[in-house]
């Protein structure tokens, strides 16, 4: 074995907003060093899964190890490259948690953006070396110079430490690898040679099993190991070793500081494995690493099979996702409307909709998904407190002494000359102003405006509807926004139900501020007349608070013509007939029930303020 191979290991990562240019940039550094070759290169190597293709977007962090000459030496380089969007910023600090290093973009033509700052903190605190990047400067918008001068004030870069490249072009990117190998520490080799694996993600192969993904930070780790999962305390063989590239390459061992992946064999384990300790079996003595700081959902929903005969596939489906993404958590229930399904949780709206896309896609399970909720906390008379994360688990209102909603603060980066829009919107959200700062001046001769970051607190739940898309329609697209939690603050809030053919549907439920609900009933009610079909008999759709009907709407029946085949005779016969019919009418009315589409479980989404 090559005893200073750690030595040219280079372990980082790509960080940035979202759309600045991460895969991008891992494309043409997979093409520079000749890891995929040119006619098998297609864009977004490393996005592996149908949404992120489609979206556009990382949502999964993903390995690929390169080789590069430079100096005479040949260099391992190992790429984790990560999501953008704040909903998997979770995602972001696993990866980071196995590197030495992180690259840092920023576009040229947008400047420093919310989740810059939050990415580089998290950087920071794993006492990452950081490599700034100035990425999109053949953008006929680019600014460089002005955005490179932001993030010297904004966090103490020195100008020979930022690499300007074009991603798409490739102009730079050579001398940013480079860079890489010489900025970026290497590997740091423990004095223990016990072998410890740190488990950075995971996933189920129908043929392999489990997989991990880890990094080795002590030992070396062989095909022929008997290894064990700490936290776990499951054993097993490798069925195989390898390393990413980007598809994956068996290999005999993987050494200290290398990325790679184990192929278990194992069919199913209860909990997470990100943050485990991959150890030797023999090794009763090892101290497991740390992990990971456990994350905690800010958004809930029930998923409900549309076929009840899916609804143990469901549950694995959901197990075999909590494998990888210990941020997804799950719990069963039961609607009187809709069956037997889970209530989850979930960071974010868009990591909601990527859990739904894939359930329904990898594992061809089709949903019913309800309207997205925050998590209360409640206080009885008694003095007990519990977290309401549903409608339905909400007690009456005589039974509760105070109720508490999650807040956030929230950061908007964007142009000066959208900031009055801006603030109007946050202040139709309840938002309270806390701060503003101006990140880059105003160029009157360029014609560009200053760059500001607004900083504000909200409740959450006015957050996860509709805010991240109206924060962008209010700029045109140039505005960015990160958020974090900041506690828990006395709120006043009601449960609106929703009765269909004067039927309590509990998956329609909400919970909403008490000056809002009324006027939110009456839009919810009429969305739902639009959305929900005609029956043969009139179906009433009413909105309550408690036992108080607060707006109704009928959807009046559709009319079969009972006279058509009655070709004379007495008025009395035809008036016999229309009278059968009111008469069975009233019976389904009474006795029949009322087909509702997934689209009026999230008309909520589409109401407007």
């Amino acid at each position: 074995m090559d005893r200073s191979l750690h030595k040219r290991i280079r372990n980082f990562s790509i960080i940035a907003h979202i759309d600045h240019g991460k895969s991008t940039l891992a494309d043409r550094m997979l093409e520079i060093t000749n890891t995929v070759a040119s006619r098998e290169m297609r864009a977004q190597v490393l996005d592996r899964l149908d949404v992120e293709r489609e979206k556009g977007i990382t949502v999964k962090a993903q390995a690929v190890r390169m080789q590069y000459m430079y100096n005479n030496n040949e260099y391992e380089l190992n790429l984790i490259d990560t999501p953008g969007h704040v909903d998997f910023s979770y995602e972001v600090s696993r990866a980071l948690a196995a590197c030495e290093g992180a690259i840092i973009i920023v576009d040229a033509t947008q400047g420093i953006q919310a989740q810059t700052f939050s990415t580089i903190n998290k950087a920071k605190e794993l006492g990452l070396k950081l490599v700034p990047v100035i990425n999109k400067i053949d953008a006929p918008a680019a600014y460089p110079e002005r955005v490179a001068q932001s993030m010297k004030d904004a966090f103490g870069f020195q100008e020979e430490d930022i690499f300007y490249v074009s991603a798409k072009t490739g102009e730079g990117v050579e001398t940013l690898i480079q860079g890489i190998i010489d900025q970026i520490p290497y590997p740091i080799k423990p004095e223990s040679n016990s072998l410890k694996g740190l488990v950075f993600d995971a996933y189920y192969d129908q043929f392999k099993g489990i997989i991990l993904y880890l990094r080795v930070i002590s030992g070396e780790l062989s095909s022929k190991d008997k290894c064990l999962l700490f936290a776990h305390n499951e054993s097993f063989e490798p069925l195989e070793i390898g390393y990413f590239g980007p598809d994956m390459q068996k290999s005999k061992v993987l050494n200290t500081g290398q990325v790679g992946y184990i192929a278990t064999g194992l069919k199913s384990l209860d909990g997470s494995l990100p943050g485990d300790t991959v150890v030797n079996v023999n090794d009763k003595d090892v101290v497991p690493l740390d992990g990971y700081q456990e994350s905690s959902p800010v958004v809930f929903a029930s998923f409900f099979p549309n076929d009840a005969n899916m609804y143990e596939k469901l549950k694995d489906s959901l197990e075999k996702l909590h494998m990888n993404d210990s941020s997804l958590i799950w719990e069963p229930i039961t609607s009187k409307a809709l069956g037997f399904g889970f209530h989850c949780g979930f960071l974010g709206l868009l990591h909601m909709e990527i859990i739904q896309q894939r359930l329904e896609r990898e594992f061809e399970v089709e949903l019913i998904a309800t309207a997205p909720a925050v998590q209360y906390k409640v206080l009885d008379h008694q003095g007990n407190t519990a977290y309401i994360d549903s409608p339905a688990k909400l007690p009456a209102k005589s039974d509760m002494r105070t109720v508490e909603e999650p807040w956030i603060e929230i950061s908007i980066s964007l142009p000066e000359n959208y900031l009055g829009a801006m603030m109007k919107l946050m202040e139709e959200h309840s938002a309270e102003y806390v701060a503003m700062t101006y990140l880059t001046p105003k160029d009157v001769e360029k014609n560009i405006e200053a760059n500001v970051l607004l900083q504000y607190q909200m409740p959450l739940s006015e957050m996860i509807v509709d805010l991240y898309d109206k924060v962008k329609s209010y700029s045109q697209g140039f505005a960015s926004m990160n958020y974090s939690p900041i506690g828990y603050r006395e709120a006043n809030i009601v449960r609106l139900d929703i009765l269909v053919n004067k039927e309590v549907i509990d998956a329609l439920s909400l919970i909403l501020p008490s000056n809002r609900a009324v006027e939110k009933g009456k839009k919810y009610v009429a969305k739902l007349k639009e959305l929900i079909p005609r029956q043969l008999f009139d179906v009433p759709i009413q909105a309550a608070i408690g036992s108080k009907i607060i707006s109704r709407e009928t959807i009046k029946a559709l009319r079969k013509n009972v006279t058509a085949k009655c070709y004379g005779g007495d008025f009395t016969r035809k008036k016999k007939l229309l009278e059968a019919q009111k008469a069975g009418k009233k019976r389904m009315k009474t006795l029949g029930s009322v087909d509702i589409p997934q689209e009026a479980f999230m008309a909520v989404l589409k109401i407007k303020d």
